[in-house]
């Protein structure tokens, strides 16, 4: 455990600054963390731990809004440790962050189940790791955009040795947004389009799963991940949403009832060939900083569906989705968000419902049920 300064101090006095703690039994990982976020005024490392355990500590000794969580680590791993963690304060923010293997992606998915928030690959290259890296834009965003989701209930810091209980206290209500809403739609659908981001697996389960069994519409996936992850949600879908997903193919035919995801570092399109149509993927540049993106995904949708199309944007950081959700409704379509208070972060749905391009803005257990009233019976 590394030792850090007291915070005391600064606790009881007005603060903006993001309180982080960084976790990984690797002194040199927890070194370049630290460096990467002393580059933003706004954030500060209060605690740094090199095992779960230490961590469980430095919780109870520090009000910590967003931990970068290691998963292999000796004394207490980060699986071990997180229900622990999320025990102690429901509302911590936790970022899986652990090297892209196949075995990774399985335990990372794994975490999100448990309740982790986000998941970010370690950095492989020193080209990752600068100022102008993917990693260091990526790390600082997600820190954010989680920060600036309301503590639901007040902390109060114990000694390490005594239990550390939780008040009950109200929940607060999320600031009602003015949104302008679109005519609902009419027509059923005849394609479902999804773009989600950070907290997008957890509300992609709940949405699939209840959605009607029997799928009379092709579903096309745009989920922000890295390469390995996709395959492992496509997989976690199937198991556990009782509906068939599978990463698409370029070339492949698309049909109805299927569930296509884009892969990983692949923006995926839908073209029309020989009277049918078939899944394209494109390594094209990342658009809105992310491969796969969900803006060409609707874009090519828009122009084969036109008023067939519904597109439906979840939870995520960022804009990616906005640029397609115009053409979408141009095209006659029609969109859906999540609504704030049930996003992990509400950036992508936000965006497009604050442009007033969204039929309905619903928390995430609506969606589906409004969904299904939109969908044919049988297959169009």
């Amino acid at each position: 455990m590394d030792p850090m300064p007291s915070t005391a101090a600064a606790k009881t006095a007005p603060d903006r600054t993001i309180k982080v703690m960084v976790v990984d039994d690797s002194a040199v990982i927890r070194g370049l963390l630290q460096r990467i976020l002393a580059t933003d005024p706004s954030i500060e490392v209060v605690a740094s731990a090199s095992n779960g355990q230490a961590a469980i500590q430095m919780l109870r000794k520090h009000d910590i809004q967003v931990a970068i969580l290691d998963i292999e680590m000796p004394v207490m791993d980060g699986l071990s440790a997180l229900p622990q963690l999320l025990e102690i304060d429901p509302d911590l923010k936790v970022i899986v962050a652990s090297t892209l293997t196949q075995r990774n992606a399985e335990i990372s998915m794994k975490a999100l189940d448990l309740g982790a928030t986000d998941y970010l690959p370690k950095p492989t290259s020193p080209r990752e790791i600068n100022a102008d890296g993917s990693f260091h834009r990526e790390l600082l965003g997600k820190i954010h955009s989680l920060a600036n989701r309301p503590r639901l209930r007040p902390r109060r810091l114990v000694p390490v040795s005594a239990p550390s209980p939780h008040a009950p206290a109200p929940r607060p209500t999320l600031a009602k947004r003015p949104v302008v809403l679109r005519k609902a739609p009419t027509a059923m659908a005849g394609a479902l389009a999804i773009g989600s981001s950070t907290g997008g697996p957890q509300a992609l389960f709940t949405l699939l799963r209840s959605l009607p069994k029997t799928l009379t519409v092709p579903v096309f996936i745009t989920q922000h991940m890295p390469k390995l992850f996709t395959a492992i949600l496509a997989q976690h879908i199937t198991r556990n949403c009782g509906q068939v997903c599978n990463e698409g193919v370029d070339g492949e035919s698309v049909e109805a009832g299927r569930i296509y995801l884009a892969p990983g570092d692949r923006h995926m399109l839908i073209e029309p060939k020989g009277g049918r149509m078939v899944v394209r993927l494109t390594d094209d540049p990342p658009e809105n900083f992310c491969r796969p993106s969900v803006d060409p995904m609707l874009r090519s949708l828009s122009a084969l569906y036109g008023p067939k199309l519904l597109g439906v944007i979840l939870t995520g950081m960022g804009s990616d989705g906005l640029a397609g959700a115009r053409q979408l409704t141009a095209a006659g379509g029609h969109l859906i968000a999540q609504d704030e208070a049930s996003s992990v972060v509400w950036g992508m749905p936000g965006a497009v419902a604050m442009a007033g391009l969204c039929s309905a803005v619903l928390p995430l257990p609506e969606l589906a049920p409004y969904i299904g009233h939109l969908l044919p019976r049988v297959a169009p």
